[in-house]
């Protein structure tokens, strides 16, 4: 959001999503004035700042109704006190502006994150309907599992090589992250070719997964991906390539995911899974090889507390590079 006409892009974009995906009038203008808020404050007062949009499934509850995601994020100069900004009437730059208050209003799900030197991170989701707020004043999340994903292509690329997946099983939830070789359109079909063997396959179990990926990537330039289910207190996983990923929970030490070397496609000597106790609340988090795997939560703890698409932001913002495609999936236990 380095020009202030980036800002009206970002609406004019927002408001193709809402008609294409029927929202009434109404609802397309709410949310072309929540993205013109958040995209205005950050050419304002931000540090590199960046909006996404996209289309998303909301899978709260039973519903399967198209929303739409919006992600901010900056690299700072932040702020003391977020939830002071989110209150209805209060601009972020003390202009005519609505505030960040209204987007909170008009979302069907909020959440955000801010560190003074660091940046701020917002998280809103619009669905065709707006929804009941929590005790505090943001829209309450969706109970159960939950998890979220972003990716950016490298630089001087449209293209990104990296994607994710996630679809609810009955008792949790199944994902998918993968990382086509190279970058470019190529990669990206490796990637995009993944999402589709993975959405359309009807077993859970991560092994005959895997299996499957790899023989349905066998016409592409091949991929690094991963697949993980969480069912209940346990965690099952396996991946080939390099795809790296943790287990964290408050207070305990976090556990490294295993993959087993090979390219989805073209080499898999060795399919492999295995299984991981979760703890409540435990977050975990997987990222392609263009994210710095010195990335941590220490020294920011208060971000297992945040919606799993924040989270993602944050490690994304934090240690993505610009040099590769960079992708990360965040999958929270039910709390």
């Amino acid at each position: 959001m380095d020009d202030i006409s980036a800002a009206g892009a970002a609406r004019r974009y927002a408001t193709v999503l809402a008609t294409k995906l029927g929202f009434d009038e109404a609802r397309t203008g709410e949310v072309a004035i929540a993205v013109t808020e958040l995209a205005t404050n950050l050419h304002r007062h931000a540090r590199d700042g960046a909006v996404a949009l996209r289309v998303a499934r909301q899978y709260l509850g039973s519903s399967e109704e198209p929303a739409i995601d919006v992600v901010a994020m900056d690299a700072g100069p932040g702020l003391e006190d977020l939830d002071a900004h989110l209150r209805d009437g209060r601009s972020s730059a003390g202009t005519l502006g609505v505030g960040l208050g209204a987007v909170v209003r008009l979302a069907t799900t909020f959440d955000g994150y801010s560190v003074p030197g660091r940046g701020t991170i917002v998280a809103a989701r619009f669905g065709i309907e707006r929804r009941r707020f929590d005790r505090i004043g943001r829209p309450a999340p969706p109970a159960g599992h939950v998890g979220a994903g972003l990716t950016r292509p490298m630089t001087g690329e449209v293209a990104c090589g990296d994607a994710y997946a996630i679809r609810p099983t009955a008792t949790g939830l199944v994902a998918l992250l993968c990382d086509g070789l190279g970058h470019g359109p190529l990669a990206a079909g490796a990637a995009q070719r993944a999402v589709s063997v993975f959405l359309d396959a009807g077993e859970a179990d991560v092994t005959a997964l895997l299996t499957r990926l790899h023989r349905g990537l066998s016409h592409t330039r091949g991929a690094a991906l991963a697949v993980v289910r969480i069912d209940g207190a346990v965690l099952s996983y396996a991946g080939l390539g390099n795809i790296a990923g943790k287990i964290t929970t408050r207070g305990l030490p976090s556990k490294h995911l295993t993959s087993m070397p090979g390219i989805a496609g073209h080499q898999a000597r060795t399919i492999r899974s295995f299984e991981y106790p979760l703890d409540p609340n435990a977050v975990t988090v997987l990222h392609t090889d263009g994210v710095s795997t010195r990335w941590t939560f220490d020294g920011q703890l208060a971000l297992l507390g945040q919606d799993p698409q924040v989270v993602a932001a944050s490690v994304l913002r934090d240690g993505g590079t610009r040099r590769d495609d960079a992708g990360v999936l965040v999958l929270r236990s039910a709390r």
